[in-house]
């Protein structure tokens, strides 16, 4: 054991029980977040819509035998049926299948999305918010800069540039517009917490920076953030619908959402079903993923418990 000693409040602690007492914290706070959140409906409802719709993405073929890329033009602009669920598109192609195999892209960029700028976040707003200065100025002023571009409208002129728009093209755009709120967000946390006493008391035991930020820092600041990350995987979502709806996102073939909507919107009063459903399951993904947010934020603050 060794004989350094850091000093909180009027106890004593060896070096060992500074992190103990750290991840005791973070383990209490987590454990009464998840009792709390499993007594809320709310959570309960956008939980099991969120894992219906993560395993039609990963498994699309439980919900449909049908081909989505199948597409007889006999059976063109076809109003739903026994045979097909959700109606038939312009080309003859299953609306069910296409809507359920839909998924898997939306909801890949959302997460691939969230999580590198979250990644960027985490990074840019521990250096910022633990060591100040004019390193902080310097990552504060690029930070407002990218503040500066709305996400839309950067979105359009970028991915103007690509001639070939995919899954990658569109997260890469979308992750280099997307990390400023977050990056701000961690580094608020990290700034509140840095001069908290377990962390004055591992400073003076001669922890590293990287080992401070790691493991008594960022375990304490990710609640607001991993609240605001959830929100984002649907606003992703819609933004890559968007962005598909405005010709600038993903190209055929591809198959999401925001372009079968995109594909109706020429129809909308003769073939409604077209715009409806896509629409519909859209909607529902980016409304599961809010409620969620909402109600991690309620479990994680205990002020609105």
């Amino acid at each position: 054991m060794s004989d350094r000693v850091a000093i909180t409040g009027d106890i004593e602690l060896p070096d060992e029980h500074v992190d103990e007492a750290t991840e005791d914290r973070v383990a209490s706070l987590w454990g009464d977040a998840w009792r709390a959140l499993i007594r809320k409906p709310i959570f309960v409802i956008s939980a099991l819509l969120i894992l219906i719709m993560m395993v039609m993405a990963v498994f699309p073929g439980l919900f449909t035998s049908k081909d989505p890329r199948s597409c007889p033009l006999s059976e063109a602009l076809q109003t739903p049926s026994a045979e097909h669920w959700f109606g038939t598109d312009v080309q003859g192609c299953d609306y069910y299948a296409r809507t359920i195999y839909g998924a898997r892209v939306s909801i890949t960029i959302g997460l691939i999305v969230t999580t590198f700028a979250l990644t960027i976040a985490l990074v840019g707003g521990s250096i910022s918010g633990y060591y100040g200065g004019i390193v902080d100025t310097l990552i504060a002023r690029v930070t407002d800069m990218w503040f500066a571009i709305p996400t839309i409208l950067g979105g359009i002129v970028i991915l103007a540039l690509f001639q070939n728009r995919g899954v990658a093209q569109v997260s890469l755009v979308l992750i280099v517009l997307g990390w400023p709120t977050m990056l701000r967000l961690v580094r608020s946390s990290v700034i509140s917490v840095k001069e908290t006493e377990y962390v004055d008391s591992a400073r003076a035991l001669g922890a590293t920076d990287f080992r401070i930020i790691t493991r008594h820092i960022l375990p304490n600041s990710l609640a607001p953030v991993i609240v605001y990350a959830t929100i984002t995987v649907g606003v992703v979502i819609a933004a890559e619908a968007a962005l598909s709806f405005l010709n600038v996102g993903l190209q055929l073939p591809a198959i999401s959402w925001g372009l079968m909507i995109s594909t109706a919107q020429n129809r909308i009063l003769t073939s409604p079903h077209l715009l409806f459903f896509p629409g519909a399951v859209l909607s529902i993904t980016v409304f599961s993923f809010i409620l969620m947010g909402d109600a991690l934020r309620d479990a994680l603050d205990p002020k609105l418990r």
